[in-house]
C-alpha cells in the first residue's frame, strides 16, 4: 500500500504541472495513466463499475466522478483530480483540487478550508478513537468557515479493494452515533472531505457518473489514504 500511495502522490504532483489553462482533462488522464503504468501500478478506476477513464476530473460545480474529456480547462477554474492505484494487489486513493491560473480569493479560501479539514481529521486519528470524532473534526471546521459538507458521498476503508468498510462520513448524524465504530491500529482509511460554497444537495448528470451541486455553486475535494497507528496516522499518499 505504501508503494501504491507513492505512485498516487507522484501522479497528483504531476497533475499540478499538466493541468493548466487550454489543456483538456483527457490530456491529463492520458499523462497520469501512462505514469501509473510505467511505475508498475494499475489505474484502479478504469473499468470500475463501468467507469471509462483512469482518473476523475471534476471542474467547478462538479463534486466527484467527473469523466475526463475534450473539455478545455480555463483560467479561473478549479479542478478536482482523483486517482486510485493498485500495486501488487493493494490499493491507495487520493485527490486534490487545483486552481487553474488565477482564481478568486473566495475560491482559494474554499480550497484551503477543504484541505485543512482533511488534515484536521487526520490529526485526531489514532488507535481506539471513535469514527465520529474524525467526521466531527471535518464538519466543525468546514461549517465554522461558512461552507457546507456534502452528505451524499463519504470516505471509506481501503486495502485489497478500493472501497471497504467502514464508510467515513464527513459529518455527524444520529445514524453515525448509533453505529459508531472504534478505529484500530492497522486499519487503512481513505478520508475525503467534499465541501461546497452553497447547499450540500447534489445530483448526477446524464452521463450517470458526474456528481454536481444542485445549486451549481462551486465545490472542492481533498483525499488521503492513511493507516491508523497507536498514536496517530501514517499518510501513504503525501
Amino acid at each position: 500500500m505504501r508503494k501504491a500511495g507513492r505512485i498516487v502522490a507522484d501522479a497528483l504532483e504531476m497533475a499540478k504541472d499538466v493541468a493548466r489553462s487550454n489543456v483538456t482533462t483527457d490530456t491529463l488522464n492520458t499523462r497520469l495513466e501512462k505514469y501509473v503504468i510505467q511505475k508498475g501500478g494499475r489505474p484502479v478506476f478504469k473499468g470500475y463499475r463501468g467507469y471509462p477513464k483512469s482518473i476523475c476530473t471534476s471542474i467547478n460545480e462538479e463534486i466527484v466522478h467527473g469523466i475526463p474529456s475534450q473539455r478545455v480547462l480555463r483560467d479561473g477554474d478549479i479542478l478536482s483530480v482523483d486517482i486510485g492505484v493498485e500495486y501488487r494487489n493493494y490499493v491507495a486513493d487520493a485527490a486534490t483540487t487545483l486552481p487553474i491560473g488565477t482564481i478568486s480569493s473566495e475560491l482559494q479560501n474554499l480550497l484551503s478550508v477543504c484541505e485543512a479539514s482533511l488534515m484536521k481529521a487526520i490529526a485526531v486519528l489514532h488507535a481506539h478513537v471513535k469514527l465520529s470524532e474524525v467526521s466531527k473534526a471535518i464538519q466543525e471546521y468546514v461549517e465554522g468557515n461558512g461552507f457546507s459538507v456534502i452528505r451524499d458521498y463519504t470516505g471509506h476503508g481501503i486495502g485489497r479493494q478500493m472501497h471497504e468498510e467502514p464508510q467515513i462520513p464527513n459529518f455527524v448524524n444520529d445514524e453515525l452515533l448509533k453505529n459508531d465504530k472504534t478505529l484500530l491500529k492497522g486499519m487503512a482509511l481513505a478520508i475525503e472531505p467534499m465541501i461546497c460554497m452553497g447547499s450540500y444537495d447534489t445530483e448526477v448528470l446524464k452521463n450517470k457518473w458526474t456528481v454536481v451541486t444542485k445549486d451549481r455553486r462551486l465545490s472542492a475535494h481533498f483525499e488521503h489514504t492513511v493507516v491508523v497507528t497507536e498514536d496517530g496516522a501514517d499518510i501513504l499518499t503525501l
